[in-house]
């Protein structure tokens, strides 16, 4: 796939409930080259789309009174949160639960379709993606994040196993497969890329630090990660780092060309069209209300990125669209980055 690529976060969840197969079918239909699946496990261990493992405000699970007694307070990553937990529930319980709008007061059309459709197991996202492949004739990717993996390890359910078996079963774990691996902690990457032949994808944020990092008492903020002398290391074991749109928009930055520089595609995230997630210069009117998401798009084009994520793939693909006319017409296309001969391209 020509980079720029435009991802569809959590499926096309500005139009539907996130990380559902409706979602993930929407995206591709609406012309994203990747959907992103996060991937949380059941207590049985079976990997499931979610973007946390706190369900209460992902799915009905409050309106279900057989699951009352499994409300609970738990620290994750260092955060404490009061709800329900997939590692508390057996796949089959949990398909008993539908989704639910996660923020329906910016996404009010979105809560028509609550209690309508399952969480999906990673197994039946990566069927999607091989039957709109096969539909489409070209390859859709997938790109799924391991959500808090030492977390996940600590209760004796590592994300790492299921998820290289999954790739493995359905053909996948190639050089050449349309998949990415992300994550925001480093060991988990570091020891994927020993075993699986996809690249790797570190993720940063303009704020916190890696998890693993914190729990071996290294102070280094994810930040850290993004200066030459952490790309260079982060290139050893990645292909990609996917960063907070902020850490790209800010003027003085030099992380895109620093990144290429180390070897290193970059991936942004994540353009929503709505006033409340833009760039304060992209904003139009109130809130809930959509702004200018084509303009914060052509500007992480113009930064360089390699691709994006956004929940309204259809205005990523149309800005992309809109660009690269304009790019072709201005400037010859860009090379991608080349990992240096000491990179890990296992």
């Amino acid at each position: 796939m020509n980079p720029p690529v435009v991802i569809g976060h959590r499926g096309a969840c500005g139009y539907r409930p996130e990380h559902t197969l409706v979602s993930y079918r929407l995206a591709i239909a609406l012309g994203a080259d990747y959907v992103e699946p996060d991937l949380v496990s059941t207590r049985d261990g079976v990997l499931v789309a979610r973007h946390e493992n706190e369900i209460g405000g992902t799915t009905d699970v409050a309106a279900h009174p057989e699951f009352a007694g499994r409300r609970t307070t738990r620290t994750v990553d260092g955060t404490t949160l009061t709800g329900w937990f997939t590692e508390d529930f057996t796949l089959e319980e949990l398909r008993t639960l539908r989704a639910v709008e996660r923020l329906p007061h910016l996404r009010p059309g979105n809560t028509r379709f609550d209690g309508r459709f399952r969480v999906p197991t990673f197994e039946e996202v990566l069927h999607l993606v091989d039957m709109e492949s096969r539909r489409l004739g070209v390859p859709i990717g997938v790109y799924p994040e391991t959500k808090h993996p030492s977390y996940f390890s600590s209760i004796g359910l590592p994300l790492e196993p299921p998820l290289v078996d999954a790739l493995r079963r359905h053909g996948l774990d190639r050089a050449d497969a349309p998949v990415y691996v992300q994550s925001f902690e480093t060991a988990n990457l570091r020891a994927l890329a020993k075993v699986l032949q996809v690249p790797m994808v570190q993720l940063a944020a303009s704020s916190g630090a890696p998890a693993d990092l914190q729990a071996l008492g290294d102070p280094r903020p994810s930040r850290d990660l993004l200066t030459p002398a952490g790309l260079a290391d982060v290139a050893t074991y990645a292909r990609a780092v996917g960063v907070s749109k902020d850490l790209v928009l800010d003027g003085s930055s030099t992380l895109v060309q620093d990144a290429h520089a180390a070897g290193l595609v970059v991936h942004a995230w994540t353009v929503r069209q709505e006033n409340a997630f833009l760039e304060e210069r992209f904003r139009r009117g109130r809130a809930h209300e959509a702004g200018d998401a084509f303009g914060e798009t052509e500007a992480l084009l113009e930064a360089g990125v390699d691709g994006l994520f956004t929940d309204h793939p259809d205005t990523a693909v149309e800005a992309r669209h809109r660009w690269r006319a304009e790019s072709l017409a201005t400037r010859p296309p860009r090379p991608l980055p080349v990992p240096p001969p000491s990179g890990n391209l296992a």
